[in-house]
């Protein structure tokens, strides 16, 4: 297990924020870190115990042993480092909120360790990125290899294209944000978990959730068609299943409309974010 001596939260850079009686564990998607979450954090705390960490991918974890190809070549052993740091923090009954990969771990984690978890909320989620017949995941075969190719070939023109592809182009910030993210990456790293993501297939794991889950949706999102969303609620039949859409370009709720993000949050949890609360996440 990652980080026997010091403990998991110390490898993951994991820390709890705010105070509150319920807690929510905020799980960053490929190329990213705990950062991307600032915009929204400083609303969540005033009624939440936050929990924000660093998957062992992210740029922003500092020990290059962390992250085994080997081992992390499928989204499972991702789920049993999240389902370990939510007991270390002895958190039960949290409201997990995973934004792209990290939906699906959050998935697989519900369904070994359902005592875990009261409500999952999933952000440009997708089960399966590739396109097969009758199956629109957004991407071909081909346009998957050409990405892995260029990863290998030139990763720094590669996280450019790929920043503004995926962030929303029109909002400069939050593509500057993602390129400085993805760069932090180790290339070997960034190649191997883009493998990882966009040749996974959870599509299986769908009819086996449970807990009641949010889907929340940019309506323009280059990753992740909203047919994917509407095909995940079709499976996830065990659990109460809703979708909630924002109107946005990219990827990034949170990044890039993250006052329309927190109001809808807002309604699925019950708390209402105040005006100063609101103001405060523009800064």
């Amino acid at each position: 297990m990652l980080g026997t001596e010091k403990g998991l939260s110390a490898a993951m850079n994991a820390r709890i924020i705010g105070s509150g009686n319920e807690a929510i564990v905020l799980a960053h998607g490929y190329g990213a870190d705990q950062s991307f979450w600032d915009k929204i954090t400083p609303c969540l705390t005033l009624s939440y115990r936050v929990l924000v960490f660093d998957w062992n991918f992210s740029g922003a974890v500092k020990d290059p042993n962390l992250y085994d190809s080997d081992k992390y070549s499928s989204f499972d052993a991702f789920s049993d480092d999240l389902i370990a740091l939510l007991d270390e923090f002895r958190l039960q009954g949290s409201v997990f909120m995973g934004h792209s990969m990290s939906g699906m771990i959050g998935c697989i984690a519900s369904v070994k360790r359902p005592d875990l978890f009261r409500r999952l909320i999933l952000i440009g989620a997708s089960p399966r990125y590739l396109n097969e017949e009758k199956y629109a995941g957004g991407f071909e075969r081909s346009a998957i290899e050409q990405m892995l190719s260029n990863i290998e070939s030139n990763f720094m023109e590669w996280t450019s294209y790929f920043a503004s592809l995926i962030a929303n182009g029109k909002n400069p910030l939050a593509v500057d944000k993602y390129e400085k993210s993805l760069r932090r990456m180790r290339p070997e790293v960034a190649l191997s978990v883009a493998k990882t993501v966009f040749g996974s297939d959870q599509r299986h794991i769908l009819d086996k959730v449970t807990i009641p889950c949010t889907l929340i949706q940019p309506t323009n999102d280059a990753a992740v068609p909203n047919s994917v969303a509407e095909y995940m609620q079709k499976k996830m039949i065990k659990g109460e299943t809703t979708i909630e859409k924002i109107d946005m370009d990219g990827h990034f709720p949170h990044l890039s409309a993250h006052i329309q993000f927190l109001k809808v949050l807002g309604s699925v949890l019950g708390f209402y974010p105040d005006m100063e609360c609101l103001s405060e996440t523009c800064n």
